[in-house]
């Protein structure tokens, strides 16, 4: 047995585990191995699948700062839950129409008041406030400051249920909150 492991490894011959083929190792013919070459295929692939599916994983994150994202958020938060809820925790994108309407009326009536209230305004830092109901036609109702054309603009969308507490009908809305 010894002899013959001695001749395979005198005569360099060895066979592929990808392609099945017996081969030897002293060609000088200056081609490339059929087995380094699926290799590096296989390789290159695996690299540009994960660049191709690690670039898509921050693509919601349209803002420059992720502060006012997370304002718009939480502004958005306290306006759905607090200002606008018919009053069942269990359900918090349930919204009463009669207060949704108040509270549209209030932000273009009294917009600092209201801005205070949901804690906008601070010595620090004051924010802008837009917000918007849509249901799948058209535009519900639309309150605030006007958008700008630049800058920094936190988004937040949430969907609602739009709740006519008099006839009992429901309605699905999307709720759009920017802040800037």
């Amino acid at each position: 047995m010894k002899v013959l492991d001695q001749n395979i490894i005198n005569n360099k011959d060895y066979c592929s585990a990808i392609t099945g083929y017996y081969m030897t190792l002293n060609n000088n013919s200056a081609q490339i191995n059929i087995d380094y070459l699926i290799s590096i295929t296989i390789f290159l692939f695996a690299i540009i699948f994960v660049f191709q599916f690690t670039s898509g994983l921050f693509t919601p994150f349209q803002s420059d700062s992720d502060e006012t994202t997370l304002i718009a958020d939480r502004t958005s938060t306290l306006i759905v839950e607090n200002m606008m809820s018919v009053g069942n925790v269990a359900v918090p994108n349930l919204v009463n129409k009669t207060k949704v309407n108040e509270f549209f009326t209030q932000l273009d009536g009294d917009y600092d008041p209201t801005i205070d209230a949901i804690g906008l305004n601070g010595t620090y830092h004051s924010y802008n406030l837009n917000v918007s109901l849509d249901n799948s036609t058209a535009v519900i109702n639309s309150a605030g400051r006007t958008l700008p054309s630049s800058g920094n603009l936190g988004q937040t969308k949430r969907v609602v249920v739009l709740m006519d507490t008099d006839s009992g009908t429901t309605e699905n809305a999307i709720l759009s909150v920017r802040v800037w």
